[in-house]
């Protein structure tokens, strides 16, 4: 009886002291969490729109409360002056986070974080204008340490009829516990709470959480254990001593990347069997991922952007003689070099994460502006590697091995390696995204230390330096070779600005190119004739500043018709099809995704897989993410990945959509058009496609 009443004594104690402070607080004004009241767009009456309240805090140290504080806490209230006819419905939230201390759980927000729910006006309400609304919120701000009540006047004005709604929506929905479609089900024993949450056997969870809306129905800090059967993932999670056991439940299921799922739960059956789920992540040994890390670095070393630099690098060593010294301090710079660069590309990749953002190690390519960096990059090294310019640190013609410029050609091979990271680092990335951040950017690290692993081994073992090919006039030829991977990869850096914005964009971007080419080539020329080429460099940034501030932002150019006569994706549209009994086939590509083009040259643009589509009455909806599209972004997320390619097929009927392979073989879309068909189609003329 002492522990089941050790909460509530808690909260009540956590009341008291709120009505002890509140005078205090109000004198004082400290606002530790503010909160601001938005609203979405217009509104009319007969109609509905949203509002959000925006919460601020004013340190890290400050976290708020989820509906259901956990074992302490208070979660928002909120008291509405509303005009006649006005409603305001439940809040959702975004998944919490869980916080133990003393042995008692907290679920808390950290940071900034917003709420929505929705405003609906009657269609008889008496409103014309733009009106006020009006309400206080009183919340808990808490530390560590301290805990301080929160009251806030929230105030808006809710305009009528038609307009744009805010763009801040986007960003607070997306953060949001996504709702499944279907509900769950849950059984209790003597003391344990057993529910079954349906979520698609492909959908990788990590090391869920469940957060239970009803109160004073589990223990909060108790351990949970999940399993997987099939479509299913059961959660076993302890009861409260004397719990009240209601008859439906609701809550919110956090997976181990941060998003999360809301469900409803209703009494019935919950397997007994299935795969355990390790809470820890669910991921391989430590070994294991260090292991991937580094091969997942060494394999980059082909590819066409780092073959070239990693090529010349090595050859630069052999020129500079077999100074055993020079050559180690050489090699340890450029291994510096692309092992911060590394590091810090997973610090921004999980920072963005952190912040809500669905961004993955390639998915900077939807910038127009880092594409176009990556473009006169790729570009300049083609030249210096037909031998325009030097670069030092990587010139096959120069002296002696230079440190700052190793550490430098460090950072240029990892930077240029980005593009190309992708389809080789999944098994790493995707440990790294659900890993504590200090083992994740051991991740990166060991990705870096796998990309300089091999001239690591050129410069400290005098072996293999000795059996490279002794210094001639091959070693330019060899050089001006490299320059065709390196071709090849600006080739195809263009084709995608071409995608990104068009024939006349990626006309504006070539004349810089061209610009910027023939300064080093310029500087080239001084180079060889020994007269400084700072000028040139300082006309070179000049030229860089320039296209920053006149390249305008892209408009893409409109979408063609594709062999499958697709149609845009839009979560609209697959409920419509779905409705009407009609096979879909959703898939989700991008220009700058490789793998999504080989998977379209060999399963999808092809006259087999048309027709069968054609023929089962298949929908075909295409979701382009080469660019930002916060629909994608949020359907992705719903689907529990990050990135493309996805591919979905919906049979008629079906409740969960089936995930294809990442990697498509010829028949992997037509059998399941031939196996799953819908009505009958009418041939061209009378369509219904």
């Amino acid at each position: 009886m002492i522990r089941a009443s050790l909460p509530i004594i808690l909260r009540l104690l956590g009341m008291l002291c709120a009505a002890l402070l509140a005078g205090v607080a109000a004198q004082a004004q400290d606002i530790n969490i503010a909160a601001h009241l938005q609203v979405e767009g217009p509104v009319a009456p007969g109609g509905e729109t949203r509002i959000a309240i925006r919460f601020t805090p004013r340190s890290n140290e400050w976290h708020g409360y989820w509906s259901n504080p956990g074992d302490a806490g208070l979660g928002m209230q909120v008291e509405w002056q509303l005009p006649e006819g006005v409603s305001v419905g439940e809040f959702r939230y975004p998944p919490p986070k869980t916080l133990l201390i003393g042995g008692l759980m907290n679920h808390v927000f950290e940071g900034d974080y917003a709420v929505i729910a929705p405003l609906r006006v009657a269609k008889d309400a008496p409103i014309d204008a733009p009106f006020e609304l009006r309400g206080v919120a009183n919340y808990l701000a808490c530390t560590d340490k301290i805990c301080v009540p929160q009251r806030a006047d929230l105030r808006a004005v809710v305009p009528v009829g038609a307009g744009a709604a805010s763009r801040d929506f986007v960003h607070y929905s997306s953060a949001l516990a996504a709702p499944l479609d279907r509900a769950a089900r849950f059984a209790y024993t003597d003391d344990t709470l057993r529910l079954a949450i349906p979520l698609p056997e492909t959908l990788e969870v990590g090391a869920p959480h469940v957060f239970m809306g009803n109160r004073e129905l589990v223990q909060y800090a108790a351990p949970q254990t999940f399993r997987r059967d099939g479509d299913l993932l059961v959660a076993e999670i302890p009861l409260a001593e004397e719990a009240m056991r209601p008859d439906a439940l609701s809550g919110i299921i956090r997976l181990g990347d941060g998003t999360g799922l809301s469900f409803e739960a209703e009494p019935g059956t919950v397997p007994a069997g299935g795969k355990p789920i390790r809470t820890g992540a669910d991921l391989p040994p430590w070994w294991a991922l260090i292991g991937a890390a580094l091969l997942g670095g060494l394999v980059l070393n082909i590819m066409p952007c780092v073959f070239p630099i990693l090529s010349l690098k090595a050859l630069s060593l052999a020129k500079a003689g077999g100074d055993e010294r020079s050559a180690r301090i050489d090699t340890l710079a450029y291994t510096a070099g692309v092992v911060i660069a590394c590091i810090g590309l997973g610090a921004v990749l999980l920072a963005l994460r952190a912040g809500g953002e669905s961004v993955g190690w390639a998915f900077q390519l939807q910038q127009p502006d880092v594409v176009i960096a990556l473009f006169l990059l790729a570009a300049a090294l083609t030249a210096n590697f037909l031998g325009a310019f030097e670069i030092p640190g990587m010139a096959i013609t120069g002296g002696g091995a230079s440190g700052r410029g190793s550490f430098a050609t460090g950072l240029l091979a990892a930077f240029v390696a980005t593009p190309c990271t992708g389809p080789f680092m999944a098994a790493a990335l995707g440990a790294a995204l659900v890993l504590p951040w200090p083992l994740a950017l051991g991740l990166f690290a060991a990705l870096g230390l796998g990309i300089a692993l091999p001239f690591l081994l050129v410069g400290f073992v005098p072996a293999i330096r000795q059996r490279l090919p002794r210094p001639g006039q091959w070693m330019e030829t060899f050089r001006h070779w490299m320059a065709l991977p390196m071709g090849l990869t600006a080739l195809a850096l263009g084709w995608l600005l071409w995608r990104l914005g068009g024939w006349s964009w990626l006309g504006i971007v070539l004349v810089f190119g061209v610009a910027a080419i023939a300064l080093l080539v310029l500087a080239g020329r001084a180079q060889r004739a020994s007269r400084p080429a700072l000028l040139y460099g300082i006309a070179l940034a000049a030229t860089g500043a320039l296209a920053l501030l006149i390249i305008p932002e892209p408009s893409p150019p409109e979408a063609t018709a594709d062999m499958l006569d697709s149609q845009p994706f839009s979560e609209a549209a697959l409920a419509e099809a779905r409705a009407a009994n009609r096979p879909v086939f959703v898939y989700f590509t991008a220009d700058w995704c490789l793998t999504c083009k080989v998977n379209e040259g060999v399963a999808l643009e092809r006259a087999e897989t048309a027709q069968a589509l054609e023929e089962a009455n298949a929908l075909v909806l295409r979701g382009d993410w080469t660019r930002r599209d916060p629909d994608i972004t949020v359907f992705l997320t719903q689907q529990g990945v990050a990135g493309v390619p996805l591919y979905l097929w919906y049979a008629p009927g079906s409740a969960q959509p089936e995930r294809l392979p990442q990697v498509l073989t010829p028949r992997s879309v037509i059998d399941r058009a031939l196996t799953n068909p819908g009505r009958p189609v009418a041939r061209r003329g009378g369509s219904s496609r």
